[in-house]
């Protein structure tokens, strides 16, 4: 992806906000955060949003804030990021790993029953490559058991599922801002949305030193993790475009479905009620290196979201997951592959794509 477009598209508006911004003398929680906090919650359909540093701290800090430490455990998808397992082992708890669902690779809702036990304290749902995890059969879920259900929306700015934006359909949702995403600064940023005031205010409270108020610190695990004003105008910006951004991305992923169609390579399944926003176009094909560098020869670039699973990794060897005991997630690693994607991609650009995956699959 291609960040410069981006910019260009915006430029005027952008550099008059961090233009503004510098003039004001106001840098760290500022009026920009405050409007963008407000902005970004009436686009999510919820009461509360507060800026973070960054999309992980924004998963770390609501585990904090609802208490989950130590001897607690959290279900989180096996097939992720590694950001959102380490949001729970940051605050001392055990990640549970659950498969995903063989045709969004989201989390898989009918495995929920194999992991659950006494200790289990939330359920992290990743809408992955923007497509909205099944959040109707998660929370009801979560509320059999009384199990607090987290978003993790990095990638699924402006996703709805069933009519409802991405960031309001569990208890608290973290996003990130970083300059890839579908709403990106230039820099590292993250938000958490949420109805629970309390959450909110507990959140507030723990990223600015445990301190509601400059200089009276409630609470001993506070740290420095703000939304800066600069990025948060900047956001402000690209907020306003963001619907139709994800449309053109819609579009990008409706070409590369139909050119593909039929062509030995396995194509994005859309669950129903969900309205994905393309934040990656993620195909799968057993011979992924080779065409990986036919691509790469003709100057296509790729990627593998993800190469090495979490429970894989050296980070979590100490959990003792082996070879084989997730299987789907380890098969997926091996498989899947993102063709380029972005809201300015060109329309000849989607055409070689197309034509040059269509010859290496061959």
């Amino acid at each position: 992806m291609d960040l410069a477009p981006a910019y260009e598209e915006l430029r005027p508006a952008i550099d008059a906000a961090i233009l503004g911004t510098a003039l004001s003398g106001r840098y760290v929680l500022g009026p920009e955060v405050e409007a963008f906090e407000s902005e970004f919650a009436a686009f999510c359909g919820v009461a509360h949003a507060v800026g973070v540093g960054n999309g992980l701290d924004a998963l770390h800090l609501i585990l904090r804030a609802w208490g989950i430490g130590e001897g607690d455990e959290v279900i989180v998808p096996a097939n992720t990021f590694i950001g959102t397992w380490l949001a729970v082992t940051m605050c001392g708890a055990k990640p549970v790993p659950v498969e995903p669902d063989p045709f969004t690779y989201n989390l898989d809702p009918a495995r929920l029953e194999e992991v659950v036990t006494r200790r289990t304290k939330a359920i992290i749902a990743v809408h992955l490559y923007g497509q909205p995890a099944d959040m109707k059969a998660i929370t009801e879920f979560g509320q059999a058991y009384r199990i607090r259900v987290l978003e993790d929306a990095a990638q699924a700015h402006g996703a709805r599922s069933c009519g409802k934006r991405t960031g309001s359909l569990g208890d608290a949702a973290a996003w990130s801002f970083y300059p890839s995403k579908n709403l990106g600064c230039l820099g590292d940023g993250g938000a958490v949305t949420t109805d629970d005031p309390y959450l909110a205010s507990q959140v507030r409270k723990l990223s600015n030193y445990g301190a509601a108020t400059k200089y009276v610190h409630e609470m001993p695990d506070g740290v420095n993790s703000r939304l800066d004003e600069v990025q948060a105008a900047i956001l402000r910006v690209r907020l306003r475009h963001l619907d139709e951004w994800n449309a053109r991305r819609a579009r990008v992923a409706a070409s590369y479905a139909a050119g593909l169609q039929d062509s030995g390579y396995t194509c994005p399944t859309v669950a129903d009620g969900a309205d994905p926003v393309w934040h990656l176009f993620v195909v799968r094909t057993r011979n992924r290196p080779s065409v990986v560098a036919a691509l790469g020869a003709l100057g296509i670039e790729t990627s593998v979201h993800y190469p090495t699973p979490p429970h894989r990794q050296k980070a979590y060897a100490h959990l003792g997951f082996g070879p084989g005991i997730l299987p789907l997630t380890e098969l997926l690693s091996e498989e899947v592959m993102s063709l380029p994607i972005g809201p300015h991609l060109p329309d000849e650009s989607i055409a070689r794509v197309i034509d040059a995956a269509l010859s290496a699959g061959r």
